[in-house]
């Protein structure tokens, strides 16, 4: 199946901007199924936020362990794979703890084979330079009309008031 062709009808700079173009799209009863918001120019942010050392490395990888190790032990006491009488809330915490030791001595392991290299921890996140509003063509000159009027009402300007017309949509990532 052959994807709709798309024009671009608006550009702006944050995401909640798009949004709401994309919400007083819906207000007019536009049919939203045939618009995207499409984050363009994407870059990876890492935030630092701290020194990573052995407490901190063995902190982070018992709270990663103890869930799973939670969820597996609940599993087994609600299938009753190990002993009936034994209840899953039980085998629960049970799973909460071995799951946090194990997490705790691999993150440990990790952290000590890194050599110092990574003593830092970080949040990384993806932040597009601007977010186009995209409609497929057959109804892309009414919603570039609807949106125009959001902006004209409102005295907001987008980032870049493109011209509309077809634009190429980035090809998916090879499977």
């Amino acid at each position: 199946m052959a994807e709709q062709a798309r024009s671009v009808i608006a550009s702006y700079a944050t995401y909640q901007e798009a949004e709401r173009a994309v919400d007083h799209l819906a207000d007019q009863g536009f049919p939203v199924q045939k618009v995207a918001i499409i984050g363009q120019d994407v870059r990876l942010v890492e935030q630092v936020i701290g020194r990573m050392g052995y407490g901190g490395a063995a902190l982070h990888g018992a709270a990663t362990g103890a869930l799973p190790g939670a969820l597996v032990g609940w599993i087994f006491g609600l299938l009753n794979w190990l002993n009936p009488v034994v209840s899953g809330l039980l085998l629960a915490l049970y799973g909460l703890i071995f799951g946090a030791v194990v997490g705790a001595l691999f993150a440990l392991l990790l952290h000590a084979a890194q050599g110092g290299r990574r003593d830092f921890a970080a949040v990384r996140s993806m932040e597009p330079s601007r977010y186009d509003v995209v409609a497929d063509e057959d109804v892309a000159d009414e919603a570039a009309r609807l949106v125009a009027g959001l902006d004209s009402r409102a005295g907001a300007t987008t980032e870049s008031a493109s011209p509309r017309g077809p634009r190429p949509r980035s090809n998916p990532a090879p499977s």
